[in-house]
């Protein structure tokens, strides 16, 4: 299986030199000029890793990581910067990043990071595809459908999810049977995992 390495970085002469480093060790590269080209394009599910300036007019590097796990991708993300603080470290590592380097990064630090990235996405391949596809199923639910999975996984029986909704006890079955269907889950606690895999909170009991 090939691997990909995505660089998103305003600055060309910054993300032509990457893409040289990294092609002279023999990457596949996706290189974009902006946040926005980069999100609109598909990403294939194949072992890959991201190198991203954290600070890029409209959109910042923080912010397309925080898309990218929203849309369930789980892609191990080097942020690259010319102003290096600690307290965009800190807030680049909260979210989730792999590594935080500074501009200049050394070359060998670069290869290093993507080959470690890599890795990490090779093994947790599986693991992210089923993320993936998880979200893609929660994301197909209507907004009465996402309530009522909520209050599923919160332990509340249909007679009690009829009453939160203001609906009748009928048609929060066929809400709850749809959600099992979309979500393919055989039961409660497939439905329960599904939701902590997405990191879903359970809803208030009353």
């Amino acid at each position: 299986m090939n691997q990909m390495v995505y660089v998103v970085d305003d600055d060309d002469s910054v993300r032509n030199s990457l893409i040289q480093l990294l092609r002279s060790e023999d990457y596949d590269v996706a290189d974009f000029s902006s946040p926005q080209d980069f999100l609109s394009h598909p990403i294939y599910p194949a072992p890959c890793c991201l190198i991203l300036d954290i600070n890029m007019p409209n959109l910042d590097g923080l912010n397309v990581n925080r898309t990218l796990h929203q849309r369930g991708y789980s892609i191990p993300t080097i942020f690259l910067t010319g102003f290096g603080t600690i307290p965009v470290t800190v807030k680049a590592m909260k979210e989730g990043a792999y590594e935080f380097l500074t501009k200049p990064a050394d070359p060998e630090e670069i290869l290093n990071s993507v080959s470690k990235a890599l890795h990490i996405s090779q093994e947790n391949m599986v693991s992210s595809i089923e993320k993936l596809d998880l979200t893609v199923r929660h994301q197909s639910l209507t907004p009465r459908e996402s309530e009522v999975m909520l209050l599923a996984i919160g332990g509340l029986l249909n007679k009690q999810i009829a009453h939160e909704m203001g609906v009748s006890e009928i048609t929060a079955k066929v809400h709850k049977r749809r959600v099992m269907e979309k979500m393919q889950a055989r039961s409660l606690s497939d439905l329960v995992r599904a939701a902590e895999r997405l990191n879903l909170g359970k809803s208030r009991s009353r």
